[in-house]
């Protein structure tokens, strides 16, 4: 029975309060404060524990999101890890960077605002890490007790779930990363604002003392053959992530000043790593424009207003979304088609939709300095969108630095898939797996963002947890670890 039958009667929604603009833009300090545990036990108390709890739908990882509220409403936070863990490796990445697919799919959300379940998940992650319930002890002695050798290629959350779930399944893993630090994305493109990398720094403590080894500065099929690493190890787990992004292929993309989003990040990260003193991309004073509207382009704007841009301008060429949903065309449980602020937005931006790049102009020396484009609209024309020009929509924005976050095309083409043999997916550039997560080449399994293109962190771990149970049952023939998500699986 749940703890207020009515608690989503007595209890609106609240977020975490964030910290005042003028105050956060000073530091690199994550922009929401923690909320009060008792606001977290009210936002629980909402969850209704549903007949058919859709928010399970909604997340890829088959969270138990109503038993952990309804531990958390009864003040019961220790069981509620313990359920929390039972399905997520890392609740702190997934309650710091998810967009919450389980929030959309909430059956509250059909007409009033949904649980907090991000909210909770987050706060029970950090209350178990606070309270020392998931420090490890020794390395496990069963590490490498079945005698068999796992490598795994990257470090992100794919990478490292992969590791965990084998490691404490008795195989030795060791994971390389061609970084001079593990943690892939979560570390140089993720900005501190978003997720406090103590949190990572944590869980990378806790898979050294459960076994796992981390081998950083080794680019697999560079620095090491991968034919030859291939061979020391029993099975090799791909887990690379879609690094590769999408360029804008326009008349002067290649002027001094002009940046894909992913060089630029991991620049502001050193700064705040101590590495660097000057970030070697910087947006003190300059003009900046970002071209996208995503996630990645959102990352780029809280980074550029902190480093000191004078202004920032974000052109995204698709149509304003609308404030509320249409549930004609976009019925719940889907994912909510509307306009949404990151807390980056709050901070200044001048935002143009319906604002497509045609050029980059240079100022005679080399360098970009301003951004040229056309007003466009968005029409259907046999179900598929078509974008035409308003003829006089033609516009120019002054830009000395241009930032390029337009989406990522799949994985890096090179030595390391040509030397393992790994082929890619028919039409894609993402890595081709069957049923059982395993690549053309033998003893070579992929996952995430690898086989999935670029996606979502979520669902980077629930891909790396079933690729992890495919491999574990190939090296000893029995189905011992949970599997919750098939290779290619598609969110409604």
């Amino acid at each position: 029975m749940v703890a207020d039958p009515r608690g989503f009667l007595r209890h609106g929604r609240v977020d975490p309060a964030k910290r005042p603009v003028p105050v956060r833009l000073r530091d690199w300090r994550l922009t929401a404060e923690s909320p009060d545990p008792e606001q977290v036990r009210d936002q629980a108390l909402r969850c209704m524990d549903c007949g058919v709890a859709f928010c399970h739908h909604g997340c890829p990882l088959g969270n138990e999101i109503p038993r952990w509220n309804e531990l958390v409403a009864r003040n019961v936070w220790r069981e509620a890890s313990i359920s929390l863990h039972g399905t997520n490796n890392f609740p702190e990445f997934t309650g710091s960077l998810c967009p919450a697919p389980c929030e959309a799919s909430c059956v509250l959300a059909i007409n009033d605002d949904a649980v907090a379940i991000k909210q909770v998940e987050l706060a029970i992650a950090e209350r178990a890490l606070a309270e020392g319930w998931l420090e490890p002890g020794p390395a496990d002695a069963r590490a490498g007790a079945s005698g068999c050798r796992v490598a795994v290629i990257g470090s992100g959350p794919a990478g490292l779930t992969v590791a965990q779930q084998l490691a404490r399944a008795g195989h030795a893993v060791t994971v390389y990363e061609r970084a001079d630090r593990p943690g892939g994305l979560l570390r140089y493109g993720i900005p501190d604002f978003k997720m406090d990398k103590a949190l990572l720094d944590r869980r990378l403590h806790q898979l050294r003392c459960e076994g796992v080894q981390l081998r950083c500065g080794v680019d697999v099929g560079r620095s090491v053959a991968a034919a030859e690493l291939r061979r020391g190890w029993d099975a090799v787990v791909l887990a690379c992530g879609a690094p590769t992004p999408r360029a804008l292929e326009l008349p002067g993309d290649d002027l001094d000043g002009v940046h894909f989003a992913m060089d630029y990040l991991p620049h502001a990260n050193r700064v705040v790593l101590g590495d660097v003193t000057l970030p070697g991309i910087d947006a003190r004073g300059r003009r900046v424009a970002i071209i996208g509207g995503g996630d990645t382009g959102a990352d780029c704007l809280g980074t550029a207003n902190r480093q000191g841009a004078v202004v920032v301008h974000q052109l995204d060429h698709n149509p304003l979304p609308p404030v509320a949903r249409d549930d004609a065309a976009n019925p719940w449980p889907q994912w909510p088609r509307v306009h949404r602020h990151s807390p980056a937005h709050e901070e200044g931006v001048v935002e143009a939709w319906g604002a497509e790049t045609t050029s980059l102009v240079g100022d005679g020396s080399g360098r970009v300095r301003a951004v040229r484009g056309r007003r466009v609209q968005v029409r259907w024309r046999g179900g598929a969108r078509v974008f035409e020009a308003d003829p006089d929509g033609d516009f120019e924005v002054a830009a000395d630095l241009v930032l390029v976050a337009v989406g990522f095309l799949g994985v890096e083409r090179g030595p390391l898939l040509e030397g393992l043999g790994v082929e890619l997916a028919p039409g894609r550039c993402t890595v081709a797996v069957d049923s059982a997560w395993r690549t053309t080449a033998p003893g070579v399994y992929a996952c995430g963002d690898a086989t999935r293109g670029s996606s979502l962190v979520v669902w980077a771990i629930a891909e790396a947890r079933s690729c992890a149970s495919a491999v574990d049952a190939d090296l000893t023939g029995h189905v011992r670890l949970p599997a919750p998500v098939r290779p290619g699986e598609r969110p409604v």
